[in-house]
């Protein structure tokens, strides 16, 4: 049972971000300000974490905060939640959920090359774990890439005929609706560069929990300073006063969700499952995002899927499948010297961020 924990983790994080997406994209067409839903949305994770850490660990699991560790953990806050975030739902101004979150399917090979060049994830070349793992990755990439791009052969009816939510605010033909700021190129770029900051908060997760272990102290840091860095960005790009107030609607909604579910509930999951598995694990689990979002967009806002999409949902299935076998091997692989030896049951049955060679860990906080 515990041996599944980090799966069933990481398919409920993938669940929530699938709703989140929905969500934002809704608030956003409402009148939501990027900016302000940042705000409040770590506003809310800090006053839900808060007395959860504090009551929760110790002294001993919550080390002193050193001028080094602020500045890492400043760091990994600007990456997976200001510059992330931000960048993020201002690409999803212009595109469709659905294209969105095929492209964070370029999650795990940005996060698998960084964990390589830092040491943290070993690839033999000559091994068949080596192989699956850099199939694997290959393989959820093309799955996106065909689920997003092939557009041609039978075109499946939606599951309503009419949309049971309609966001946007023109209308082409039947089963086809258009946003009237959709610039696919310019969300597209502004949410690939959003997914490069979320691959390095990854990574940088890793060097962190050396340093600072006490998971519910780190994310309730994380979420503070993304807070601060946001409000010092509202300085400039959300003055107005009208666009902080909050009503009882679908922006309400997506801020509490968002806070509670993702920052709150959605990060701690994700670092917990970073301290036992490593990084590539839960960027891994990026691919079944678009599938999520897909389905519900084809029977929420009647998008229509193509048979691309149900061929690049399996190959993204295979291609996760791959990965996990590789990293199950990996972990295999390395607790037989263990064994050999006689080592202590106590010790880590499984590969975690302890097990990573980090002999600078400075070098890391630069990239």
């Amino acid at each position: 049972m515990q041996a599944c924990a980090p799966y069933a983790a990481m398919l409920l994080v993938q669940f929530a971000y699938g709703g989140s997406n929905i969500l934002m994209k809704i608030a956003l067409e409402k009148g939501l300000n990027q900016i302000v839903f940042v705000v409040y949305r770590h506003v809310i994770a800090v006053i839900l974490l808060g007395p959860f850490a504090y009551v929760i660990e110790s002294r001993k699991q919550r080390p002193l905060l050193s001028l080094s560790v602020i500045i890492k953990i400043f760091l990994l806050s600007s990456l997976g939640t200001t510059i992330h975030l931000n960048v993020y739902y201002a690409g999803l101004a212009y595109t469709s959920p659905t294209v969105a979150s095929a492209l964070s399917n370029v999650i795990p090979s940005l996060t698998f090359i960084m964990a390589v060049l830092l040491g943290m994830e070993k690839v033999k070349t000559e091994s068949p774990r080596g192989w699956a793992k850099m199939l694997g990755t290959a393989i959820c990439i093309s799955g996106s890439l065909v689920f997003t791009f092939w557009k041609g052969g039978y075109l499946f009816k939606s599951f309503e005929n009419r949309a049971l939510i309609n966001i946007y605010s023109t209308k082409g033909s039947a089963g086809e609706y258009r946003h009237a700021k959709e610039n696919w190129i310019k969300g597209s770029a502004l949410i690939l560069t959003s997914h490069f900051a979320w691959s390095a908060w990854l990574v940088l997760q890793a060097v962190v929990h050396k340093v600072y272990p006490a998971r519910l102290s780190l994310n309730t840091l994380i979420c503070f300073f993304a807070s601060i860095q946001s409000s010092f960005l509202a300085l400039f790009f959300a003055r107005t006063p009208a666009i902080w107030k909050l009503d009882w609607n679908v922006q309400l909604l997506t801020i509490i969700y968002s806070g509670a579910v993702i920052s709150a509930l959605g990060y701690y999951l994700q670092t917990w499952c970073i301290s036992h598995k490593g990084p590539v694990f839960v960027a891994m689990f990026s691919p079944l995002l678009v599938v999520i979002v897909g389905l519900f967009s084809a029977f929420a806002f009647a998008e229509r899927l193509h048979l691309g999409s149900l061929i690049g949902t399996g190959i993204i299935v295979v291609g996760l499948y791959c990965v996990l076998w590789g990293k199950r091997q990996d972990n295999s692989a390395a607790r037989k010297p263990d064994e050999g030896k006689g080592l202590a049951d106590g010790k880590a049955s499984e590969t975690s961020i302890n097990d990573y060679p980090m002999t600078n860990p400075d070098t890391s906080e630069g990239k």
